[in-house]
């Protein structure tokens, strides 16, 4: 049998793969330790917004990171946490 030297599996894009149903989103999560739950939630926080009364956090701001049994997100280094103001008349 002669084998084919140029032949590959090419890998399918994500974009073309079947969507993961909710259930299986849970399933997998629950199996993550917390470290990986912290990287996971470091990516999902690229697209994250925070409302809060005073202020708005975006989620590239925070670090994730894991204390005790929580993870746990915190102000990253060179972001200011007092709120901007909006104009003039709010100060």
């Amino acid at each position: 049998m002669i084998k084919n030297l140029f032949g590959r599996n090419k890998r399918i894009p994500q974009a073309y793969k079947p969507v993961m149903e909710a259930q299986e989103v849970l399933e997998m999560f629950s199996r993550l330790t917390l470290h990986q739950q912290a990287v996971l939630m470091r990516l999902m926080s690229r697209n994250l917004i925070i409302d809060l009364p005073d202020d708005a956090i975006m989620g590239y701001e925070l670090d994730w990171g894991v204390e005790k049994a929580m993870v746990v997100a915190t102000m990253a280094e060179g972001f200011d946490v007092t709120p901007a103001l909006q104009s003039p008349a709010d100060a």
